[in-house]
């Protein structure tokens, strides 16, 4: 368990390997030679049959401007999604913190309960995002979210004051909406028509591309392979961006769980030591 929760950590920060930080160049460059070798074989066999005129220009500009449409609201989401994980920390963290204070007055409170129910949280969480659960497998996390209800009220007949377990139950209403949100941006597609409509005109265009006249010179196949390296790179960061919390594919795009993979590393050392994990509270209760 400890060499997983340091192999979490070495990823999330920001030690990235070049294979990883490369890794959607490379598979773009591939795409982009298979239409480089496209273009030569209809180059040879003599089947360029569009000229060059104003309109193909026009087009290929009104392309980059709604592909960049697409990318500025994308991009939005994905700045969004990069504070959910410091939200959720500090959710869990509270939580942790307040339960912590009452157990060390009333010794009949199983702290160590609460504790596994959050790393279980933080679990299913990861293992919702990652491929057994296609990225965005997140019922489970919000059914154990929904676990802490019972020993709230537990907390109530151990003599918490009443002020303290409604801001407990505040605080998991905040963790809930942060899960609910990441299950939101994981699921929804930013208007599906728009995707629709840059997809067919990278097609358009690359095709139009493909069977455009050129004088086979070095200079023609730079310009074609640059103009096709920047469409089907947008295209792929589209899909990148648009679920930034996919886990376990490869790429370094998604959102980085650094925070919580310390959280649960500490939750874990208290369990197993018998001391707090969290620097804050909200107060002693």
């Amino acid at each position: 368990m400890t060499s997983s929760i340091t192999a979490h950590l070495h990823f999330g920060g920001a030690d990235l390997s070049f294979r990883k930080k490369f890794r959607l160049f490379f598979t773009v460059a591939v795409v982009v030679l298979a239409l480089g070798c496209a273009k030569v074989a209809v180059h040879y066999y003599g089947f360029e049959i569009l000229e060059l005129n104003s309109l193909l220009t026009s087009g290929i500009g009104g392309a980059i401007f709604i592909i960049g449409f697409l990318l500025s609201s994308v991009l939005a989401d994905y700045k969004e999604a990069e504070r959910i994980p410091a939200d959720i920390r500090t959710s869990i963290e509270a939580i942790d913190g307040d339960l912590g204070s009452f157990a060390a007055i009333n010794r009949d409170f199983d702290i160590a309960e609460c504790r596994r129910i959050l790393l279980s949280i933080i679990d299913k969480l990861r293992s919702g995002l990652g491929h057994a659960g296609d990225h965005k497998d997140l019922p489970p996390v919000l059914a154990e979210i929904g676990k802490l209800n019972p020993l709230f009220t537990q907390l109530e007949r151990q003599g918490m004051p009443a002020n303290f377990v409604v801001r407990l139950r505040v605080t998991r209403d905040v963790l809930s909406r942060s899960m609910l949100r990441i299950y939101q941006i994981q699921r929804v597609e930013f208007v599906p028509s728009v995707h629709v409509l840059v997809q067919t005109l990278v097609f358009s265009i690359l095709a139009m591309m493909l069977f455009l006249k050129t004088e086979g010179d070095p200079a023609s196949a730079i310009l074609f392979g640059f103009i096709s390296y920047m469409f089907v790179y947008a295209l792929y960061l589209v899909r990148l961006l648009e679920q930034p919390f996919a886990k376990g594919h490869g790429s370094v795009d998604d959102v980085s769980f650094f925070l919580l993979d310390e959280l649960e590393a500490n939750l874990r050392k208290s369990i197993d030591g018998g001391i707090s994990p969290v620097r804050h509270s909200h107060s002693e209760a």
